[in-house]
């Protein structure tokens, strides 16, 4: 099977099988979705979004977030991990949300890097599920799909693997494909024990029979 029939079969299951793929983690506007994502980093969005309905009830915007020290805002979001540099970052963010950017979330890629606690991964999420722009976020789970699939080949950084899905994934798709591959890795191709025999993939995966599932 050459790569090009791989992506076109993969593609055609998740377009018939998973029409509806969206963030599982809760808010309700742009603001609390780059609270949400910055605070998913290396944490479940189970574990966030226990976290985030007190958070957003005490800081419901920027401008609430930015007056106040990190040791307030770490008392929240004590329970997710590196609760002490998340702090300073989303302070840092709201500051600069306010006072670069009008209170608006950018929806450029540089711009959004500017930010405390955004880096390329974070601001492909944004841009993808706020403005539905053709981004490919590629978190551990991306990373980790494309690769056992084989819909990349030889990818070493996380950024190797964004530049061969966008290139494969048609433009229009790839806001949803970022969450097919993602909730695939979260309930499906497990880390360590892929559920190979629930896959319905698996017989467009090039590393199917190399896993008991």
């Amino acid at each position: 099977m050459t790569k090009k029939e791989r992506y076109e079969k993969v593609i055609n299951w998740f377009l018939d099988n998973k029409p509806v793929a969206e963030t599982e983690l809760d808010y309700t506007n742009p603001y609390e979705l780059l609270v949400a994502v910055i605070l998913s980093a290396q944490c479940t969005d189970k574990r966030v979004n226990v976290i985030t309905p007190e958070l957003f009830k005490r800081f419901p915007d920027a401008y609430k977030l930015s007056e106040v020290e990190s040791d307030e805002v770490f008392e929240y979001i004590r329970t997710c991990s590196y609760p002490n540099n998340k702090a300073k970052h989303l302070v840092g963010m709201a500051k600069m949300l306010v006072t670069d950017f009008n209170n608006v979330v950018p929806e450029d890629m540089v711009e959004l890097q500017k930010l405390p606690g955004v880096g390329r991964k974070t601001a492909n999420v944004i841009i993808s599920v706020v403005y539905n722009k053709p981004a490919m976020a590629v978190d551990t789970h991306v990373f980790r799909v494309s690769a056992r699939i084989g819909l990349t080949t030889n990818s070493k950084t996380p950024l190797e693997t964004e530049k061969q899905l966008v290139k494969n994934i048609p433009e229009e798709l790839l806001p949803i494909a970022h969450h097919w591959l993602i909730l695939h890795g979260r309930y499906v191709c497990l880390a360590r024990k892929p559920k190979c025999s629930e896959c319905g993939i698996a017989e467009y995966c090039k590393s199917f029979g190399k896993f008991s599932g």
